[in-house]
């Protein structure tokens, strides 16, 4: 697929002057398949050993039964006793959540050696796909007759929720889902079992699952043990419940069986897994607002945001807990970003699509039938994101404003609690109401309290500001207007000053005075609280203006595809959507840059050498080096490395929700945990390309070196049945 950017990729590597290294190995093509459309990935002749029904087959139990998805990553179970490995970095809030000063599992890990000492994994939740069926004929019906863009997306969006909700009281014991496929063309309804009560059962220490940090994160070669393992818990019937000590662990269909020996350079190699979006099938015009505006803003924002709460955190550890998994989402997103930008530009890709969108749009004028059926695409598409360049650093602004200040959020919540009060008309009915909800209210202020810090906020929220003064002309804010602002400065001061004045500045004070009663609570005002309302106020008819283009791009991209398809006579698979999807391909090195070939394994002999460049990010338990040296490798030596493997590299299509996603070899074996791509790869978002997308998992045989020699989880071990 892509092959017209695949030349273009090429021919530009070239250019560059880089080493392209002959393949003694099948190339796959892009593609991150659905479940639907494994008969077309080519998996027998790629070298898979097992029947592609081992892995799926309607109604019967295969590999993907032993799937889960935990929040945003993905994750297996490998034990019949509901036990779940994904990555560090998958588990890292809830390990965070479990944390204390006291008890600081972030950094010193955590062994639980009986169910009775596994830990609450606060905020995971675990989904196992069910089963699937494809509904676009029923969400799209009637939507031809709808002209305005912003009632048609309404239409859909609507059917989507309706089908959800009739196969959800068919079925109570599933969770439903409809998701996008193609952008305007199709949907299929997911059915999906959940799981709520989630334990932290094995999380190895901070140097060892994080080794490396910020500095090696997107970078190959890499030596993190990036792994952990959770368990799934039901309730006694089975059935899926909230934490409790009755709640039993579950018993899934399907469990991975573990291969210890691993795999070797040019093995096949599979994942299955839940990547989030891929935006593979869109025009020039979305790439170029992408490598202009998104890319560029919010990797300097959360820049910005980082350097505000590392300060913050320096000199005081329970901060420093606090706002850890707020620093490495941000720290994360921030990195990937800026490899992006780097890809776009390197590859000029704005540009190959431009080419391919000419060709696209000749091929449309030179025949009949779709010139009158498809004759103004490229023009609404090229009119559509005119609209969007035009307002684009106002809507990144809108976009950001809440997740960057902690303290609209807290006003938010507040002020809908008052409007949900103030709906009732006699006094004693809003304090019924009150007294009822408050308890739940005050839940929800404190997830909101558990990652906030007034220094921080203040001056991230001062330095929007700020911005937010210097917009113009189209992007120019309402309120910037409306409070007469003399200068950036004085902008930045007044929302300062609203926090700080806001009794929602202090979780304590706010509960002690303005909630100790009803009417307490609806009395209570502030600048911040009347700010929040104004700001609502002027983003609801931008976010009306939002949808109507939604709207209008669903349609344009649904018609996009159709004619793409006629014009390189070709079906293509989705982009990705958080849908279950396999991918394919071998374990393989490859080369970055002129003179330069990566191999596709580490060492720990590699790690140890990290380490002694006496940067903090390089630490790694002392016992790592006494094992290697006493060259205690167990059954995890690698024979042709002289040493156990750290992280493997392979050429396999994967994103952001691959994260935790098992590594199988041709027999459907784990053999490794994917958790990241080399910096090159973080533009498969936008493009693949066999020369430079590569992928990173962490090699089972060091997770089992790590479990067995320098954590004593032995039981873990056991439990997976490795021999």
């Amino acid at each position: 697929m892509l092959n017209y950017i695949k030349a273009g990729l090429i021919a530009a590597f070239l250019t560059t002057g880089t080493l392209i290294i002959p393949n003694t190995v099948p190339i796959p093509d892009e593609g991150m398949f659905p479940l639907s459309e494994l008969s077309k990935a080519g998996l027998k002749k790629a070298g898979l050993k097992i029947s592609e029904k081992e892995i799926y087959n309607p109604g019967q139990i295969g590999l993907v039964d032993a799937l889960v998805q935990v929040s945003g990553c993905s994750g297996s179970f490998v034990s019949p006793k509901g036990l779940i490995i994904t990555n560090h970095h998958c588990a890292f809030s809830a390990v965070q959540l479990a944390s204390t000063p006291e008890h600081n599992y972030l950094e010193n890990g955590f062994v639980a050696n009986s169910h009775e000492q596994e830990i609450e994994a606060k905020g995971l939740n675990i989904r196992i796909t069910d089963s699937y069926e494809d509904v676009s004929q029923k969400v799209l019906e009637g939507t031809n007759n709808i002209t305005d863009p912003a009632q048609r997306i309404d239409a859909i969006n609507n059917k989507r929720k309706e089908l959800a909700k009739e196969a959800e009281a068919q079925d109570p014991t599933i969770k439903a889902e409809v998701s996008e496929m193609f952008i305007g063309k199709s949907y299929v309804l997911f059915r999906y079992k959940t799981i709520e009560d989630v334990r932290l059962v094995y999380i190895p220490r901070q140097n060892i699952g994080e080794f490396g940090g910020e500095t090696d994160n997107w970078v190959w070669p890499r030596h993190t043990g990036d792994f952990s393992f959770l368990r799934a818990y039901v309730a006694p019937d089975g059935s899926s419940a909230k934490y409790s000590k009755d709640n039993v662990p579950y018993k899934p269909k399907k469990h991975l069986k573990v291969n210890p020996k691993g795999v070797n350079e040019n093995d096949f190699v599979f994942i299955l897994g839940y990547p989030g979006r891929t935006f593979r099938h869109r025009p020039a015009q979305y790439i170029e607002y992408q490598e202009r505006y998104l890319l560029p803003y919010t990797s300097e924002l959360y820049d910005f945001q980082n350097q505000q709460m590392l300060e913050a955190g320096k000199d005081d550890k329970a901060t420093e807990l606090a706002l850890a998994t707020r620093i490495k989402r941000n720290a994360n997103v921030m990195k990937n970003y800026r490899g992006k930008l780097k890809g776009l530009r390197n590859i000029d890709l704005v540009n190959t699509k431009i080419k391919e969108d000419e060709e696209l749009s000749k091929f449309i004028q030179a025949d009949a039938e779709l010139k009158a059926q498809y004759g103004t695409l490229m023009q609404d598409i090229d009119n559509h994101y005119n609209r969007v360049f035009e307002n684009a650093e106002k809507e990144l602004w809108y976009n950001n404003i809440y997740s960057g200040i902690r303290a609209l959020q807290l006003a938010s919540l507040t002020n809908s609690f008052k409007e949900a009060l103030n709906q009732e008309m006699s006094t004693k009915r809003k304090t019924d109401l009150f007294n009822a909800n408050i308890d739940s209210f005050k839940k929800q202020l404190a997830g909101l309290y558990e990652s906030y810090n007034l220094a921080v906020d203040k001056n991230i929220a001062s330095t929007m500001f700020f911005q937010a003064y210097q917009l113009k002309d189209g992007n120019s804010l309402p309120f910037v207007a409306a409070h007469k602002f003399k200068n950036e400065q004085e902008a930045a001061n007044y929302i300062s000053n609203a926090i700080s004045n806001s009794k929602l500045s202090d979780q304590k004070a706010f509960e002690n005075t303005v909630l100790k009663d009803a009417n307490t609570f609806l009395n209570y005002t502030d600048e911040l609280m009347a700010f929040q309302e104004e700001l609502e106020k002027e983003m609801t008819p931008f976010a009306q203006e939002q949808k109507s283009r939604e709207g209008n791009l669903s349609k344009l991209m649904a018609d996009y595809i159709a004619v793409k398809e006629k014009f390189q006579s070709k079906s293509f698979i989705p982009d990705a959507n958080s849908t279950l999807r396999l991918t394919f391909g071998n374990i393989k090195g490859y080369s970055p840059a002129d003179a330069t070939y990566m191999e596709p394994f580490t060492t720990v002999k590699g790690l140890i050498e990290k380490g002694n460049s006496g940067l903090p990010e390089f630490s790694y338990p002392e016992s790592i080096k006494t094992n290697w040296l006493d060259k205690n490798f167990g059954n995890y030596f690698k024979k042709d490395l002289n040493d156990v493997p750290v992280n493997i590299l392979y050429n396999m299509d994967t994103t952001g929700g691959n994260s935790g996603s098992p590594i199988m070899n041709a027999y459907g074996e784990l053999i490794g945990v994917n958790f990241d791509r080399a910096y090159d790869a973080t533009i498969n978002d936008f493009a693949w390309n066999e020369s430079y997308s590569r992928s990173i998992g962490v090699d089972i045989r060091y997770v089992l070196w790590i479990a067995d020699k320098i954590d004593n989880a032995q039981f873990i071990i056991n439990e997976m049945g490795v021999k």
